[in-house]
């Protein structure tokens, strides 16, 4: 792969360096990044990293349409747990309504969004470690996941980019069997992460792979704007649920776990600690699940009852004013910033509305933009090899880091 000429006033080969393009078609860069390495050796003397090869445009989509709909363009950030990301943007928007969604509402996006981490979590994982050599882990934590697909499944009909919330609420309420499914699965979920422990935490071929590799000190974690379980794996006890509490996070006992070294070993153990406190969390709010609705009572924001579209004019005219193009949610003029603890960290929706049916502007803060952009921090000085694991233990997603 050839080098360009930028490239090479940002790279300084010595004498005996090699230029060497890694990606985009590496396998281990998932088809978007390039890293543009000089090396000594086996050695990384130096490095750059380009991102862009699957920019969408998500914001400026975003301003191109309604505040509904902008919904499915959240599933498509990190579409391994998209439902964070629809909680997210949702709060924005009903932070410029000045609207509380009701408790059952409030409750069950805490369920779903924290098994929308496990879920992360759990894909992070296995791929990191396959992408290292082991495919039995992979295969467990997919059998994991699968689980919990089905449980998304059962609340809105899809699996992956699910359009689930809704601006003022929930698409529609979950089954009545939902609580007993989600309890029957976390035994489950909690044996398959027992057995990723015993054959990878205390594996030497995996210690020695990961521990003191890719080394982030917490003074430059937070300078770079590491979030998550990246910043976390430094040392650095800062979690949105616990230090800027959103929905109702502050009711719920869980911990923070945190890590000393920084290194690729770090953010595998936070990882797997966090992935418990998660299913902690879940099993909480479930006792707690009140129930009632799971939309706020305001003919201006949420849709009316399918029954009444097709049964009386009141409801068809308010889904035709709340559908159509120019008419919709309309929040008071305003700006916002609303933050959510996504499983790569800080996820950010910034929003200013005009009055208007669509946002006239959206600003996304993606986590794992500040982790890819550390990137050639992280490599320089380490082997080839090393750029696998350190590259899986940041957990670039596509679609969140060039939306």
């Amino acid at each position: 792969m050839s080098i360009t000429t930028e490239h090479r006033e940002l790279i300084l080969p010595q004498a005996e360096t090699m230029l060497l393009g890694m990606g985009p078609s590496h396998p281990a860069m998932h088809g978007i990044i390039r890293l543009n390495l000089a090396l000594d050796g086996e050695r990384v003397a130096d490095a750059t990293i380009d991102i862009g090869f699957l920019h969408r445009g998500f914001e400026k989509m975003v301003e191109r349409h309604t505040w509904n709909q902008a919904i499915i363009y959240t599933d498509r950030l990190n579409y391994v747990s998209a439902m964070i990301n629809n909680v997210g943007y949702c709060l924005a928007v009903e932070r410029l309504l000045g609207v509380e969604t009701p408790p059952r509402c409030v409750y069950l996006r805490v369920i779903m969004s924290e098994l929308s981490r496990v879920m992360d979590h759990l894909t992070c994982i296995a791929a990191q470690i396959m992408e290292t050599g082991a495919m039995t882990v992979f295969l467990y934590c997919m059998k994991a996941r699968e689980w919990i697909y089905e449980v998304v499944e059962m609340c809105c009909g899809a699996r992956v980019t699910t359009n689930w919330t809704r601006v003022g609420g929930l698409m529609a309420d979950v089954p009545a069997d939902f609580p007993d499914a989600v309890r029957q699965r976390i035994p489950e979920l909690r044996f398959v992460i027992s057995e990723i422990d015993k054959l990878v935490t205390r594996n030497r071929i995996f210690i020695d792979r990961y521990r003191n590799v890719g080394v982030m000190p917490r003074d430059e974690a937070i300078s770079r704007g590491f979030t998550g379980p990246c910043l976390r794996a430094s040392g650095v006890p800062f979690d949105v649920r616990r230090d800027q509490p959103y929905l109702n996070y502050d009711e719920f006992d869980f911990e923070i776990p945190v890590g000393t070294n920084g290194d690729v070993y770090d953010r595998y153990l936070v990882r797997m600690f966090e992935m418990e406190q998660s299913l902690r969390i879940v099993e909480q709010a479930l006792d707690k699940l009140p129930e009632g609705p799971v939309s706020v009572e305001d003919k201006s924001i949420t849709l009316p009852d399918k029954k009444d579209v097709y049964g009386n004019i009141e409801g068809l005219i308010n889904q035709f004013k709340l559908i159509m193009n120019g008419h919709g949610i309309k929040p008071p003029p305003g700006e916002v910033y609303q933050a959510v603890e996504a499983p790569n960290g800080e996820l950010g929706f910034y929003i200013i509305s005009t009055g208007e049916a669509s946002p006239y502007k959206c600003r996304c803060r993606p986590p794992c933009l500040p982790l890819t952009a550390a990137m050639p921090r992280m490599i320089i000085g380490e082997m080839v090899a090393d750029i696998i694991p350190i590259f899986g233990s940041i957990n670039m997603i596509g679609g969140e880091l060039d939306g």
